[in-house]
């Protein structure tokens, strides 16, 4: 059996999560779905980031403890995801104890190694990333240093702490990205590889003083200095594996590790993350699958550009969460920024599934019910078959390049194709339209398992109405027979336009 262990970032609890949250978290789920439902041993992982100085000031602003502010947000994400359904199979927390272990674990073995060391720094800190910024990489404002990504002022900082010996590594990060596959797509792995080779690698603060930051976990040997949030954050992909309190899980799981992660983020995923794990005598995870922006009002949605997009919007505007999860599949973009606006979801929506998909399982299966009492066998088209055989040949690469939006256009050309076939065929004025009608079920019920892991309750439905099962195996095998239950309408078109989100 085949393994595939599927990470999302870990998102910071500060306010509840949004379209650009769910971009990610929808992708991932897609991702766990397609292997489940291929039969392999699935697990997925997402959670909350939940330490460090900015969900610390934005406690103390409520005047409440951190650990109380952030056990509320994780109920919002909680709930957002179930709206969404996302399948996950562990929600994980850095507040976690089994967490906490490996991240003391983790410093203890760096330090025992002598690759960390005490040292005074000075610089440019954005408390939103919990980053560092030095000459080149912000942005200059008026003459001050801004964040590049949330356009906010830096603040200066001074302060001793510990490194990690980043340097020592770079010759390691840059054979893993010049010869392997582990960033898809590749030219993610080019940028970090030229950002390398034009400034090299400079060792990393892993702590903060805890008489500033005292909401962390404490180095185990200097309790005056908490951890690094992006230091404990990364970490949680081997505590979801099992690391310490599973190893036979863990050896399953983490040779078949996909971080799942927006371009921002990739600096930390791979010459930090890559570094750290070498360094702990791991190897780097099998995939990191980095995707480009969700735009709106052209800057990157986010909470401090003040251009989100809530979830429960979009989905009551497409009365469901399948209609969003369908959205973000077919708009899901690996290479370029996509730019969010009604008009497009709109359209996306009524064409692929309330014309295209809804229309014709509505059809189908009121026809089979009035012309033939509801049950049909009958001789497969070798057309349809070949349309058949076709999607889900393009829907199986696309899947295996994980390329989400690609597969589900195979779907919907068969879905197409069916379509012109019962206009083609015109089973409502035969005699004897079984054969017809059983090639468009046929491919329906194909259609229907390819499109399982994006819309789950949509096909579902589906599928106990139209009688037949969700198997994977069954993808090409025609079926014998179908009773109809019933002709559900799954989709109700949605009025286009208005003002964008």
């Amino acid at each position: 059996m085949a393994v595939f262990y599927v990470t999302t970032p870990i998102y910071y609890p500060n306010a509840p999560p949004h379209l650009g949250h769910a971009y990610t978290t929808v992708y991932a789920d897609i991702l766990a779905r397609y292997h489940r439902l291929r039969g392999d041993e699935t697990f997925f992982l997402t959670g909350t980031d939940e330490h460090g100085l900015k969900l610390q000031r934005a406690a103390e602003k409520r005047g409440i403890h951190p650990k109380e502010f952030v056990d509320e947000m994780v109920e919002k994400y909680k709930w957002y995801w179930s709206l969404l359904d996302i399948s996950y199979d562990r929600f994980i927390r850095t507040t976690d104890e089994d967490h906490e272990e490996v991240v003391e674990w983790a410093l203890r073995e760096l330090w025992k190694k002598g690759l960390v060391y005490k040292a005074k720094y000075a610089g440019w800190y954005c408390v939103d990333c919990e980053k560092f910024y030095s000459e080149g990489e912000y942005e200059v404002v008026e003459g001050k240093p801004y964040c590049p990504i949330h356009k906010k002022p830096l603040e200066w900082l001074e302060e001793e702490t510990y490194y990690f010996k980043l340097s020592e590594f770079q010759e390691d990060v840059e054979r893993i990205l010049s010869s392997g596959d582990r960033v898809y797509p590749k030219q993610y792995a080019g940028e970090v590889l030229g950002k390398i080779r034009d400034e090299g690698l400079r060792d990393v603060s892993i702590a903060r003083p805890r008489e500033r930051v005292w909401w962390g976990i404490p180095l185990p040997w200097d309790p005056d200095y908490t951890t690094y949030v992006w230091f404990d954050a990364l970490l949680n992909y081997l505590t979801g594996a099992g690391l310490l309190r599973d190893p036979q899980r863990f050896q399953r799981l983490w040779p078949a590790a996909h971080h799942v992660i927006g371009k921002d983020i990739l600096w930390f995923h791979t010459v930090i993350w890559f570094s750290m794990l070498l360094a702990l005598g791991l190897e780097p995870p099998r995939k990191v699958l980095v995707h480009a922006f969700l735009i709106n009002r052209g800057l990157k949605m986010g909470k401090s550009a003040g251009n989100v997009v809530w979830i429960e919007d979009l989905i009551e505007r497409y009365q469901d969460s399948d209609g969003l999860r369908f959205i973000l599949a077919r708009i899901f973009n690996l290479h370029k920024d996509i730019e969010v606006s009604t008009e497009l979801f709109d359209s996306i929506y009524n064409a692929d599934l309330a014309d295209n998909y809804g229309n014709l399982v509505r059809r189908a299966g009121t026809l089979v019910r009035r012309k033939l009492s509801g049950t049909v066998e009958g001789r497969l088209d070798p057309k349809i078959d070949e349309a058949i055989r076709e999607a889900v040949k393009g829907y199986e690469e696309a899947m295996e390049a994980y390329e989400v939006s690609r597969a589900v256009e195979a779907v919907m050309g068969l879905l197409r194709r069916a379509n012109a076939y019962i206009n083609e065929t015109r089973p409502w004025e035969l005699a004897d339209p079984r054969d017809p009608l059983y090639s468009v079920l046929e491919a329906v019920r194909n259609a229907t398992i390819l499109l399982h892991p994006v819309i789950p309750k949509a096909t579902s439905r589906v599928a106990e109405a139209l009688g037949f099962t969700l198997s994977y195996e069954a993808l090409g095998v025609p079926q014998e027979s179908y009773t109809v239950r019933d002709a559900p309408i799954l989709f109700r078109k949605v009025k286009r336009g208005g003002p964008s989100p």
